[in-house]
């Protein structure tokens, strides 16, 4: 189950990647070759899959979180230590028909990108 702006959503999350990101300020080689670095902190990014559903209406409320056209959410994924909660926004927000049955449309892979607003980790070991 994924919480996005506090809300449980009851869609299966069938594949959930999480990469941590790297972003400089600066990274500049100088002419011996040496590189100097300032480093901003690591972002920790989650791509999530969801599973289809027969419940069209919670996979349609769950379409329009995913799709709010809102700057940042407050979303809660799971991590080694049992849930992360991190402010993000949503790209890359896709999915495809599998189906339509009494005039009701079914859709599957669903997948969303969370970026993360801010470092989860910066040098010398603040958040």
């Amino acid at each position: 189950m994924i919480i996005i702006d506090g809300e449980k959503f009851n869609v299966p999350v069938v594949s959930l990647t999480r990469q941590g990101e790297f972003l400089d300020k600066y990274a500049k080689r100088t002419q011996t070759g040496d590189l100097s670095r300032k480093l901003i902190g690591v972002f920790f990014n989650y791509q999530l899959k969801f599973g289809s559903t027969t419940d069209t209406a919670e996979y349609a409320r769950l379409w329009q979180k995913l799709t709010e056209p809102v700057e940042f959410h407050t979303v809660i994924v799971p991590d080694e230590a049992g849930d992360y909660s991190f402010k993000a926004y949503f790209s890359n927000v896709g999915d495809e028909l599998l189906r339509t049955e009494r005039k009701k449309n079914y859709f599957q892979n669903l997948t969303a990108n969370f970026i993360a607003k801010a470092p989860a980790r910066r040098p010398g070991g603040s958040v």
